[in-house]
């Protein structure tokens, strides 16, 4: 349901959104339906698959100034059920919080979210900051706002939704070992 339905739907709407079609109380209102559906399955989801943990460990996080975090919740909820372990800091989440979870958890990667244009920089402040103390873990961003181009340019894997995400952060911890 998650993969087929809510995720190519939700896609839609973020490209209705992009081509100025929607707006934001219309991309809101789909984030919210979204959200309460995802709330709904998460119960119901294969637990088998979502007890696995032995993938890896992936830190999650909104960065500081975006209080969106629909698309954040969903790629938890994917990553979970795809057997990773994940340790989600919530949304608006200041960059020394997400470098100390780092230290504390020393993820397999580490994912950040962002839907807004003025956010984004938060992506970039976090990597930055990452490397200059050491982490050599990768990251995968996404968002409303995101582009590859972007991920690329500030050393980043980039996921255009939570089924990119999962690929994504399989694609690269199957390159690490």
């Amino acid at each position: 349901m998650i993969d087929d339905v809510m995720i190519p739907a939700i896609t839609r709407v973020g490209d209705l959104y992009e081509k100025k079609e929607f707006f934001l109380p219309q991309l809101m209102a789909s984030a919210e339906a979204m959200k309460k559906a995802v709330e709904y399955l998460e119960p119901l989801m294969d637990r088998t698959a979502a007890a696995r943990t032995d993938k890896g460990v992936i830190i999650l996080a909104t960065v500081k100034g975006d209080i969106h975090d629909i698309g954040k919740n969903i790629v938890a909820l994917l990553l979970k059920n795809h057997g990773y372990s994940v340790v989600d800091l919530g949304k608006d989440v200041p960059t020394e919080t997400i470098i100390a979870a780092i230290g504390n958890h020393r993820p397999d990667a580490v994912g950040l979210s962002a839907l807004m244009t003025t956010t984004i920089i938060g992506m970039e402040e976090v990597i930055s900051l990452a490397r200059r103390q050491g982490f050599t873990c990768p990251f995968i961003i996404g968002g409303a706002v995101v582009t590859k181009a972007y991920a690329t340019s500030i050393g980043a894997a980039y996921a255009k939704d939570g089924v990119a995400a999962v690929r994504a952060v399989d694609g690269l911890l199957k390159r690490e070992t």
